[in-house]
């Protein structure tokens, strides 16, 4: 069994009147930047704030009225829950909804907007894959329906319909770039794209902490990641199936792995820039363009903004991950000798013109000659970080970097 375009022209017809077809906008500053003509699929413009609205509908709405009477199961880190949530709002049917501890309040809250009294939701686990476990585990002793966030025709082909919309507005597109959580929105996509016209290519992007389809192509099986990074909570997906691991070996040309950095400095980017608020997921596709920027030039590209459903909250940690991404943050363990003037000494002699002590934390103990402060100094330019590290030699001070895979550094971030 594999999607089919008819797959999607139906999964479309169901979707009538329940989704946005969303803007396919012309960005000028990133067109402008890559020597190339960039659309944004504003995805993050859907009632639910993201695309998942269009695969939990279509699912859902070929219940049978036994299967309704079931009702459903779900497992999700916010935005299946939102589209199933709305489904089964929109349906009248009940659900129960499994999602990570680690879920936003944010897209919490929301899940329980859109499903209202036919909704209840339950937080298991500390990512999607635990989640999911519970989930099916629940549904297979209530004999309720579980409805996938990606394994599963049905919904695979509610995604696609994205692909139908980009075709039939923009049919001079040379290159689509899709995100890749469990595969479910670049396989509806590939798959109508792919048969409506070969040439185009499709290009998915994963964050380098959660690589699971990437590793799966790699190894031509379906491959469980012992580790996920869940930073872009909307891709971090530890499995892949079977279902969208063929479909992305068939129709995607090429998958980039984005580090989590660089996602921020894109969130950052296009919210300064367009007005764009976007989710971690949301702006991977964006982020990937510098990766792929020969193969896009002079070309037409669309871009995947997948949903827009970003906690507040959580921007001061965006800010901190992009400027460490970027080279202008960076935290020491320094050593200062335990007499007065030493501070002075290192702001004097040590800080550059443009460099900013943004943490200190020292604690004096009287017994010792020498004392370790955590430091944190925010340069203007990535290139000060070299003559930074200079001046410390020569005055002869001793330190030590904090690396992001040092448990001190996630305290920090």
């Amino acid at each position: 069994m594999t999607v089919t375009c008819t797959d999607v022209e139906n999964a479309a017809k169901r979707l009538k009147g329940v989704i946005s077809i969303t803007p396919l906008q012309y960005n000028k500053r990133l067109s402008e930047l890559y020597k190339s003509n960039i659309y944004l699929k504003r995805e993050d413009l859907q009632e639910v704030r993201s695309f998942k609205i269009r695969g939990a509908y279509n699912r859902m709405s070929t219940l049978s009225k036994e299967e309704c009477k079931r009702g459903v199961v779900c497992a999700s880190a916010g935005n299946h829950a939102q589209g199933v949530a709305l489904s089964c709002s929109l349906l009248k049917i009940h659900g129960v909804i499994f999602m990570p501890t680690v879920t936003p309040n944010q897209k919490i809250d929301k899940v329980r907007n859109f499903g209202k009294q036919f909704i209840e939701i339950k937080l298991v686990g500390t990512n999607y894959d635990e989640a999911s476990k519970a989930s099916k585990e629940f549904a297979k002793k209530t004999n309720a329906v579980y409805v996938s966030a990606f394994d599963d025709i049905m919904v695979v082909a509610g995604q696609g319909t994205i692909g139908k919309e980009i075709y039939e507005e923009l049919e001079s597109v040379d290159v689509v770039v899709s995100q890749i959580g469990g595969g479910g929105l670049i396989g509806g996509i590939s798959t109508y794209i792919k048969k409506v016209n070969k040439k185009i290519q499709i290009v998915g992007v994963q964050a380098s902490g959660a690589p699971g389809m990437y590793r799966s192509v790699q190894n031509n099986k379906v491959t469980p990641l012992e580790k996920i990074d869940t930073f872009v909570e909307g891709t971090a997906v530890g499995m892949v199936s079977d279902l969208t691991l063929s479909l992305t070996k068939q129709y995607v040309d090429k998958i980039i792995c984005i580090p989590e950095g660089k996602v921020c400095t894109t969130m950052i980017e296009l919210y300064q820039s367009e007005g764009i608020i976007t989710e971690p997921a949301g702006a991977l596709t964006v982020s990937a363009l510098d990766s792929i920027k020969e193969v896009i030039k002079n070309k037409t590209v669309v871009c995947i903004i997948s949903g827009g459903n970003n906690d507040i909250m959580r921007y001061q940690e965006i800010l901190e991950r992009s400027l460490v991404y970027q080279g202008k943050k960076h935290y020491f363990i320094i050593e200062f000798a335990q007499k007065p003037g030493q501070l002075k000494t290192f702001l004097n002699d040590v800080l550059g013109k443009d460099d900013d002590i943004v943490l200190f934390e020292y604690i004096k103990k009287n017994n010792k000659e020498k004392g370790p402060a955590l430091v944190g100094v925010e340069l203007k330019d990535s290139a000060d970080y070299q003559p930074l590290i200079e001046r410390m030699a020569k005055n002869e001070i001793n330190y030590k970097l904090i690396h992001s895979d040092d448990l001190l550094f996630n305290y920090l971030i």
